[in-house]
């Protein structure tokens, strides 16, 4: 079933000590609120047994930010699906516009780590979206298509299911660029109909997309209320309670 979701991702951001204190700072001023959102905090893998603790029982939920494509064996310094599932983590970032660029991950890897965070019962939030050139040449809808059609198009509709798509427009992160709320809708329009062809109407009307194009206290609102848009992917805004609470309240 479609929900709205607001996930925070730390990157490679906050100690264990200061990942601990963000968490109970915002599970404090969560407490009493009617929260309309599903919220996620997805942290680096050490935190993530500690933060598991701290919200257990609450409205949030933890996530990790990357798993391997391997199950175990001689790969240092990688962590596995089973690895990050056995921390009480529910989900797990997949496809990260910087895991593509920075570390090569192909469409053909993500697909394999998309299967094993299945198999292990975490729920994928995986990312697609275009780079400038790439926009500017008005390849996006071709490029996000590929995307998915390489790494999730091969899944059952009910493993399909379990997945949350993020659409990042690469080019309006850093860039000066801005991508405006009706850029928006039109990518996660066109995102929910590729899933509509594939496996129908109602598993593209059940599939939640998030928008993870440096959303803020500033746009969250008018950016949530586009009938495509069931939440955000949110970055730096998401390591301090008072610009990640707002985001939070725009439902």
């Amino acid at each position: 079933m479609r929900k709205n979701i607001v996930a925070g991702n730390w990157k490679l951001n906050k100690t264990l000590q200061e990942g601990v204190a963000l968490a109970k700072e915002l599970k404090t001023a969560l407490t009493g609120k009617n929260v309309n959102c599903d919220v996620i905090i997805c942290s680096p893998f050490i935190h993530l047994t500690a933060i598991h603790e701290i919200v257990e029982g609450s409205e949030m939920k933890v996530g990790a930010q990357n798993c391997a494509d391997k199950d175990s064996g001689a790969y240092t310094g990688e962590v596995s699906a089973a690895m990050v599932a056995s921390t009480g983590a529910q989900y797990v970032i997949l496809g990260h516009s910087e895991r593509r660029a920075y570390y090569g991950e192909t469409n053909a890897i993500l697909k394999e780590k998309v299967k094993r965070a299945l198999e292990n019962h975490l729920i994928p939030i995986f990312c697609i979206g275009e780079v400038l050139e790439e926009r500017e040449t008005g390849k996006q809808n071709k490029v996000v298509k590929t995307q998915i059609n390489e790494s999730l198009f091969d899944l059952s509709a009910e493993d399909f299911g379990k997945i949350v798509l993020a659409y990042e427009p690469v080019w309006a992160i850093g860039t000066g660029k801005t991508a405006t709320s009706a850029q928006a809708q039109e990518m996660h329009a066109f995102i929910r109909q590729i899933v509509a062809d594939k496996y129908g109407t109602k598993t593209a009307n059940d599939t939640s997309i998030l928008y993870g194009g440096s959303a803020n206290a500033g746009n969250a609102k008018e950016l949530f209320s586009n009938p495509d848009v069931d939440g955000g992917l949110i970055g730096g805004a998401s390591l301090k309670v008072d610009t990640f609470l707002p985001i939070i309240e725009a439902f």
